[in-house]
């Protein structure tokens, strides 16, 4: 497995993107194809956490009136499925790694992986 989900709207996404040759990985725009429990549950087995893959930065906290800090595991799981922009992105997942974000430390690793330099 190759898959990439990020959001074509995004500056940051975009410009992670366009470094790699990503011909043989499946892209998914996330607001036209937003992801399914499937596909939230591999992300969930590589990271143990669905806050780990939920966006603080998500502009839907603030129109939600969220309080991050009181929210569980299954609130973050509900709140991945429900709108789009609360997945942290964009991530990579292949069959045994993943790369959520755009921290450089993350975007570092990934070209590692992708044997970029």
């Amino acid at each position: 497995m190759k898959k990439v989900f990020y959001l074509n709207t995004c500056d940051t996404c975009r410009k992670i993107l366009s470094q790699f040759d990503l011909t043989d990985w499946e892209l998914r725009e996330i607001k036209k194809q937003p992801i399914t429990v499937e596909e939230l549950e591999e992300m969930y087995k590589q990271t143990k956490s669905y806050e780990a893959l939920f966006s603080k930065k998500s502009t839907q906290i603030k129109l939600r009136g969220l309080d991050v800090n009181a929210l569980t595991e299954n609130d973050f799981k509900d709140l991945l499925l429900d709108h789009y922009t609360f997945l942290k992105r964009p991530v990579f997942i292949t069959d045994n790694s993943i790369f959520l974000g755009n921290d450089k430390k993350n975007v570092e690793a990934l070209k590692v992986l992708l044997s970029y330099h």
